[in-house]
């Protein structure tokens, strides 16, 4: 009796010990580098491959990397441009005036969790007056400051409006009138109006995957209107898929086996002008001509947009909006902890194919990636040089006024005769951190920021170094830090 006891003691001493290691391993390491029933990765590390390779399947070594979905850290930490920008390309700052007549567009492209940053965009941003959002309905109320007038034309805001995930076509030529129709007749007058683009882009394949999962789970999308040059495609120029109501239950074999599938290169044409290659008539053009023409147009586009972002990286997604645009979000972006394309097991073969239907998707993500880290890197580098000489500046303040300068000897013998120091010099706990680790506590709402009037292309000093501080964290650090008190949708 006695050795059962003991035997049943040690057992579930055992599953506790067993338990509490899967916890404390979440914690430890909560990116998919440690999910062993993860599918490898289907994007391969492109910091160090060739433009040609970047941006896809790991086929040929097969890769294990992970979803990209959930690995954004440590993707800067071997980054290698392959393109040339200007530096009006990479200083993305628009002067948005939500007080004014501006708005913000939302260019919404299908499974590249357009739903999630549309979302932010409606509930997560700090305004003077915030998005009225009720339950139960799907749209929500985003009013200008003492106006009843929209800032903002998205999914969550204005509805599909223009049409189901309208594209670029679509949204250049409908949104001037639906505003107009929208806004009060002394607004309609405006010709000063400013539309501020902006969209998520992402990996090809993964989207492409993902896009397959929701048609076999019957979506359809019959009601996007593929409008151009003035009228919709004909049934012969854009051709079903599928003879029934929807596609629900098709296998990945049929669904890449058909030659009308807009999932193919959906990115591309959707951020392309189809105008330029006859909209949806094939027979203006070769393919190759035809798909060139497009990414063309595409790369052209996306640059000039006011900001586009990447869901394989959350975090500066959210950096570059909120210095593009000068407004901060209350909670920190993340990276999910999965999606349903990750669970899909694919072979290399297929997975090369994929790659192959959605080429022109594949280049343009790879100029998208670098356009959207150098952009990144290029703001960071401006944030760094701008600290810098704020000290420099306050430095020079304190010789002017006679006191030693931090970190001098005078200083020194300075703090031993005045211990005490003031809330103000001593600092918040951001500005403590500058040189140091981020502030771990994520429950305070971010500052609002303002042009400096010195330099208009800067913060408030005081919010310049509480967002430093924010951003400060090595790419690799674990995204954990980040993740507490988010607001989960």
């Amino acid at each position: 009796m006695d050795e059962k006891s003991t035997n049943s003691r040690l057992l579930i001493a055992l599953v506790m010990v067993v338990l509490f290691g899967v916890i404390v391993l979440q914690y430890v390491c909560p990116s998919s580098d440690c999910q062993l029933l993860h599918l490898g990765s289907l994007s391969k590390s492109r910091d160090n491959a060739p433009q040609s390779q970047a941006g896809g399947i790991d086929s040929a070594n097969g890769g294990n990397a992970g979803d990209p979905y959930v690995a954004e850290d440590g993707a800067l930490s071997r980054f290698v441009p392959h393109f040339n920008f200007t530096t009006k390309d990479l200083d993305r700052v628009i002067d948005f005036n939500i007080n004014g007549d501006d708005v913000i567009v939302f260019l919404h492209i299908q499974k590249t969790g357009g739903t999630t940053f549309g979302r932010h965009l409606v509930r997560n941003i700090h305004l003077e007056r915030p998005c009225e959002c009720h339950a139960g309905q799907k749209k929500c109320t985003c009013y200008r400051p003492g106006k009843k007038e929209t800032w903002l034309f998205s999914r969550f805001s204005t509805g599909w409006s223009c049409g189901l995930h309208a594209d670029w076509t679509e949204l250049t030529n409908c949104v001037p009138s639906k505003m107009s129709v929208k806004e009060p007749p002394e607004t309609q007058k405006l010709p000063s109006r400013k539309y501020h683009y902006i969209t998520i882009l992402r990996d090809p394949v993964w989207r492409y995957l993902s896009e397959w999962r929701h048609v076999q789970r019957g979506a359809t999308w019959k009601a996007s209107v593929h409008w151009c040059d003035g009228r919709a495609p004909t049934l012969a120029e854009l051709p079903s898929c599928y003879g029934g109501d929807d596609w629900s239950g098709c296998s990945l074999e049929e669904f890449m086996a058909c030659p009308y599938n807009l999932a193919n290169n959906r990115q591309t044409r959707m951020l392309a002008d189809l105008s330029l290659v006859g909209c949806y008539n094939l027979t203006a053009m070769s393919e190759q001509e035809r798909g060139a023409v497009l990414l063309e147009s595409a790369k052209r586009n996306l640059r000039r947009m006011a900001f586009f972002g990447l869901t394989e990286y959350q975090r500066k997604t959210q950096y570059l909006f909120e210095r593009t645009f000068r407004l901060a979000f209350i909670a920190p972006f993340t990276q999910l902890n999965g999606t349903r394309a990750a669970s899909v097991e694919v072979e290399p073969d297929t997975q090369r194919r994929i790659r192959q239907l959605n080429q022109w998707d594949v280049e343009l993500y790879e100029y998208a990636r670098d356009l959207f880290l150098q952009r990144y890197q290029f703001a960071r580098q401006q944030e760094r040089r701008q600290a810098r000489e704020r000290r420099q500046q306050a430095r020079r303040r304190l010789r002017t006024k006679g006191q030693p300068p931090p970190g001098t000897r005078g200083a020194a013998s300075a703090a031993v005769t005045k211990p005490t120091k003031s809330p103000q010099m001593l600092g918040s706990p951001q500005q403590q951190q500058l040189e140091g680790a981020p502030d771990q506590s994520q429950n305070q709402l971010p500052p609002e920021w303002t042009l400096d009037d010195q330099n208009a292309g800067s913060w408030e000093e005081s919010d310049a170094r509480a967002v430093e501080s924010w951003w400060d964290a090595d790419e690799n650090d674990s995204i954990e830090d980040y993740m507490e008190n988010v607001e989960q949708w």
